[in-house]
């Protein structure tokens, strides 16, 4: 288990190396691509551009956009899943994967993770697309931009940052 804290985001601009800090990927790169999944219909466990995803789906198609081919495997889950036991899943799965960062510097492009209810596991994702608005999927209305309202921010468990896209030939960081 990864929990991303050992990692540092730099500018853009700074020379990457292997064993070096992660660069985060360009904000305005993963809110174009969020912003491209609107209206996609909700879908447990899918992550198909206009035919369905999840909140988890969103997150990995957007990945697949900005950061390259999927790397890693989402294990199968249902409605229940990590419903028994303390096992933060989704907060582990995102730490191994993106960069952590305080969600009080949270902004446009970064990723937020969601209690549903304050002593629950995190079971929820968006991405915020500009102050104040943020898109995720939902199950009544599939992937929508809606206000990150006072309830919404209460809820936020965590932030991260996608990493930029390796180099031609390389894995990305993580």
């Amino acid at each position: 288990m990864n929990g991303g804290s050992n990692r540092s985001v730099v500018a853009a601009t700074a020379p990457e190396v292997a064993t070096g800090p992660v660069k985060a990927a360009e904000p305005r790169l993963v809110i174009a691509a969020a912003l491209a999944w609107l209206g996609t219909p909700y879908h447990d466990q899918a992550s198909l551009q206009g035919v369905g995803c999840d909140c988890g789906g969103l997150l990995r198609g957007v990945w697949r956009a900005v950061v390259g081919p999927e790397s890693f495997v989402v294990p199968p889950y249902g409605p229940g899943w990590g419903d028994e036991g303390p096992q933060e899943v989704v907060v582990d799965l995102v730490a191994s994967l993106l960069l952590r960062i305080d969600p009080a510097q949270a902004g446009p492009g970064a990723v937020l993770l969601f209690r549903m209810r304050e002593s629950a596991i995190v079971k929820h994702a968006g991405i915020i697309t500009s102050p104040g608005l943020f898109i995720h999927a939902t199950e009544r209305h599939g992937v929508i931009e809606e206000a990150l309202t006072i309830p919404w921010r209460r809820r936020i468990a965590g932030a991260f940052l996608y990493p930029a896209p390796a180099p031609p030939g390389r894995a990305p960081d993580r």
